[in-house]
């Protein structure tokens, strides 16, 4: 996939728990774990807003775009 999540660095950075911020932004824990372990194939506009509201930060923070290649060595 050539977005990545990087939702667990930020929320590292912030000191922010998995629990917190799933009860603040009003989402399941395991749609939260999905989205920070970089697993999810779709985000809504709406959680994504949440989270940068939550998290004080803009959406170039949690999402980034990797291309093919650097996807794929990612995987090696």
């Amino acid at each position: 996939m050539a977005i990545r999540v990087k939702l667990d660095e930020i929320m590292k950075k912030r000191g922010r728990g998995l629990t917190d911020l799933a009860e603040e932004i009003d989402i399941t824990l395991a749609n939260l774990s999905i989205l920070k372990n970089n697993k999810a194939r779709a985000v809504r506009f709406s959680t994504l807003e949440a989270l940068c509201k939550a998290l004080e930060c803009q959406p170039g923070e949690i999402l980034e775009y990797i291309g093919d290649n650097e996807d794929e060595d990612a995987k090696e």
